[in-house]
């Protein structure tokens, strides 16, 4: 029965504070009610650690989205994350790429160019989608965690303290306002002390003015206890930020090793790609657009050809003679080139076959005669012979 009716008291003694809260807010808002204002150094950490919080979760929110641009697998990990388990692994869009290539390439047959550069393509963009695992990984340990653990942990404590500083103030400023009202109704009460009534007046306010008085330095103290808190709390925001920016640079560098990796996946991959040209771009009309050369091939002409970033591509000169080729010439194979149809004729590098221009062909093209066996070659793969 006294736990009950000390249970009763203290929610009692809560609903008056709260209201007593309540009514200070409001007023304040319609200003009617003076209000306390915090001195500028902790406005400005609170400012500080505000702006904090915002970026903060922009920044996280925003990677994540970088890391996973699927919105219903980031739910997913959401989820998990939890319900503390740990989410299944399951193939990225790279390693799904790759695989789908590696089935083709399998399928049209690794002995054919286009198969064989399938299944090059497909290693190389399973490599790279274990290169963006291992991004999401390093990104989400040494990135990620450290923010959502400032959002989450230490901010929530500033937050809470705070809003504890936010209540001692009203309760400050609703003493200093009880305490005004009290020593304005004893002055009036003094100057009406001619009856014996309005004497006992005097000493009913005299004793609300000492109350308010001590209400008025137990809630002083109580405010610049908390304020003295949260101050202690939001300077350590300077520390906060230094440890954000060591996981930055962290993030930076698992960046600049998956960059790198793919990079150099991707040249490993020109190279292998090098020794099978074919026609990728070309559409039906093959005859308005010849085939480049192989970026990649070490095959260096005499004289006539000329290096140009990293291409070996056929002089002005010699490409001019062979535009001007007229009757039977010889010519050199610089290139192994594959026919994309029926009308063009394969060709082996080093090789060398007969050429000759037919009337309405395109100038880029020539026709060529290996054997029994003719057909368009593209004279950027070519070297005439004298």
């Amino acid at each position: 029965m006294n736990i009950m009716d000390f249970n009763v008291k203290k929610l009692a003694a809560d609903a008056g504070t709260f209201l007593s809260r309540a009514v200070q807010f409001t007023e304040e808002k319609l200003g009617q009610a003076e209000k306390t204002e915090l001195d500028a150094h902790l406005e400005n950490l609170l400012s500080k650690a505000e702006c904090t919080k915002i970026w903060t979760e922009k920044i996280m929110k925003q990677t994540e989205v970088l890391l996973q641009p699927n919105p219903n697998a980031r739910i997913e990990e959401f989820v998990y994350e939890k319900l503390d388990r740990k989410a299944p692994s399951r193939i990225n869009n790279p390693e799904l790429l790759g695989q789908y290539m590696i089935d083709a390439g399998t399928e049209f047959g690794p002995g054919t160019a286009y198969g064989n550069a399938l299944i090059k393509c497909g290693e190389t963009q399973k490599r790279i989608g274990t290169a963006d695992r291992e991004l999401i990984q390093t990104s989400a340990l040494n990135f990620l965690t450290p923010l959502r653990n400032f959002i989450e942990g230490d901010y929530k404590t500033i937050a809470k303290e705070r809003k504890l500083l936010q209540n001692k103030r009203l309760d400050l400023d609703a003493a200093k306002t009880r305490l005004k009202k009290a020593k304005t109704a004893d002055t009036r009460a003094s100057q009406l002390n001619s009856t014996r009534l309005e004497g006992d007046n005097i000493m009913i306010w005299a004793e609300e003015v000492t109350k308010s008085e001590q209400e008025l330095r137990i809630t002083q103290s109580e405010f610049d206890r908390q304020a003295e808190i949260t101050r202690l709390l939001l300077e350590g925001m300077s520390s906060t930020h230094a440890h954000h920016l060591r996981c930055l640079n962290d993030f930076v560098e698992a960046q600049m090793t998956y960059y790198a990796q793919c990079y150099q996946y991707m040249l490993d991959l020109q190279k292998q790609l090098g020794s099978f040209p074919s026609n990728y771009l070309c559409n039906n009309n093959q005859s308005s657009i010849p085939p480049l050369p192989p970026a990649s091939s070490n095959v260096i002409g005499p004289p006539a050809m000329a290096s140009t970033s990293g291409l070996v591509v056929t002089s002005p000169s010699n490409l001019s003679d062979l535009k001007e080729c007229t009757g039977n010439r010889k010519a050199r194979v610089l290139y192994d080139y594959d026919a994309a149809n029926s009308s063009e004729l394969s060709l082996l590098a080093d090789e060398v076959i007969t050429v000759f221009s037919v009337v309405g062909m395109d100038s880029d093209w020539l026709m060529g005669e290996r054997g029994n066996q003719k057909g368009k070659v593209p004279i950027t793969y070519l070297e005439l012979l004298n």
